[in-house]
């Protein structure tokens, strides 16, 4: 994947862990109705992760979230000694221009550490129906086959990705990683706690993880507060109809 050329202006990302990850990286990113992210954040809590290392962030604007008092990154990586994935959560909101980047920054480290798959969860903001209340999937041929094959999740027909998510996807069809991208209708409120059950429940079908989400209602309440405030930031901005970037 071609690189622009680093200098002193150019935004950074460099991935700090602490100790090996697991075979698996399960990501969400901060996006249109949050589903994602919630879906990871509820995941670390159910699977009761440890945090193991973080993203460190360079040249753009950055945020410090917090909670009762106590400060952490905004993109933070979570593992646990008896199972074999490790979580991302990216609070801070990269513009899609830079997802690049951020991605770059990740693979280099997943080749570095052996890691073989990504699972991405994400939010979509397209015009659906009740019927489209469901997760699809676009992803690499090799994911498709170790993990789909087998698995009631229809591919998402038609459109395009940019970003992180994008990057990913382009760097897993010329390499041996498997990349797979979870998408679901998104609708503006933040966060769409529907659509995270959604999220939670194929990632939990596809890793066999044990993970129960009917909780999830309830733990998305209680972290609304916290994402109502990076929502308005993420709508300030996103320019205008910035959102619809993939088409079912």
């Amino acid at each position: 994947m071609s690189r622009p050329p680093a200098d002193s202006t150019t935004p950074r990302f460099s991935v700090e862990h602490d100790s090996q990850p697991g075979d698996v990286l399960i990501a969400g990113f901060s996006s249109f109705g949050l589903a994602g992210l919630t879906a990871v954040d509820y995941l670390v809590d159910d699977l009761d992760l440890e945090p193991t290392g973080h993203v460190a962030v360079d040249g753009i604007p950055s945020i410090t979230p917090f909670t009762k008092g106590v400060p952490r990154h905004p993109i933070r990586l979570y593992s646990a000694p008896d199972l074999d994935v490790t979580v991302l959560i990216a609070e801070q909101f990269v513009p899609p221009f830079l997802g690049a980047l951020l991605a770059d920054s990740l693979l280099d480290w997943t080749e570095a550490d052996g890691v073989s798959e990504i699972a991405v969860l994400a939010g979509v903001p397209i015009a659906h129906g009740p019927d489209a209340h469901r997760t699809f999937h676009v992803a690499t041929e090799d994911y498709r086959e170790a993990r789909l094959d087998d698995r009631d999740v229809p591919a998402m027909e038609s459109g395009f990705l940019d970003g992180a998510n994008a990057a990913l996807l382009e760097r897993g069809l010329d390499s041996p990683l498997g990349v797979g991208v979870f998408v679901t209708p998104v609708h503006a409120q933040a966060p769409d706690v529907d659509a995270a059950v959604r999220l939670v429940d194929t990632v939990n079908a596809v890793y066999d993880l044990g993970v129960d989400a009917a909780p999830l209602k309830e733990f998305a309440a209680e972290i609304q507060r916290r994402y109502e405030d990076l929502a308005e930031r993420m709508e300030e901005r996103e320019p205008e109809g910035g959102y619809d970037r993939m088409y079912m």
